[in-house]
């Protein structure tokens, strides 16, 4: 009997530890609601409190930019076993705690995956290269704390190509807004509505994709 005691205690305070280490917040403003899910009991309350506010600061900013009929619901998780950086998955953006412990001022990571949801391209034919380059051209027009985070565009190098991804396909997307304001708009919609093809970059700027980057490599001031 003592046996089964001692086990007992030992069961009900791992699930105390377990019940204490996640937390669970609810937050309703301006029409969009916010699940916020703490696995991490050391982090920051000050960080958590901007990671908060920087999603209800862009993520109103990117649907009414991008796509008014996304998402009102959203639920964030501060993982302490994500391996990664961050991921999104139907209107659940997942961050790996230990990434905020290193890097506490990256609290734009929020604004590149919120805009995941914003795009909302389900299983779209258009280049995964150009979602995430979306997305990070979102961080560099909407982040709030990007030379915090000693965030920025890459400068332009021979060895670069459009398909790079991130923030080398986001820096080209800002050289072509420059010449062609709202293009970016313009691929977002037509990747959410499954319409993009590789003829659009021609249908848009009359040039192709390859015709693009070589003027760009040639002149590549953002």
């Amino acid at each position: 009997m003592k046996k089964t005691s001692i086990l007992s205690i030992l069961f009900l305070m791992l699930m105390a530890g377990t019940s204490y280490a996640q937390q669970t917040s609810n937050y309703n403003k301006n029409g969009y609601k916010l699940t916020f899910i703490n696995y991490d009991n050391t982090l920051d309350t000050a960080l958590k409190t901007r990671l908060i506010n920087t999603f209800y600061k862009v993520y109103p900013e990117l649907a009414n930019a991008y796509n008014k009929k996304t998402l009102k619901a959203v639920t964030m998780i501060i993982d302490t076993s994500y391996k990664g950086v961050a991921e999104t998955a139907n209107g659940i953006v997942t961050i790996s705690s230990r990434w905020m412990h290193q890097r506490p001022e990256d609290i734009d990571v929020v604004t590149h995956e919120v805009m995941h949801i914003v795009q909302d391209y389900g299983q779209s034919t258009g280049p995964g290269w150009l979602t995430e380059g979306i997305a990070d051209y979102a961080r560099f027009k909407f982040g709030v704390n990007n030379p915090a985070a000693n965030w920025s565009l890459p400068a332009y190098k021979a060895t670069q190509n459009y398909d790079n991804s991130y923030r080398v396909t986001a820096r080209f997307l800002a050289w072509l807004e420059k010449s062609k304001p709202g293009i970016v708009k313009t691929f977002d919609s037509k990747m959410r509505d499954h319409t993009f093809t590789d003829d659009t970059w021609k249908q848009q700027t009359g040039k192709t994709l390859d015709e693009l980057w070589k003027d760009y490599s040639a002149n590549p001031v953002v």
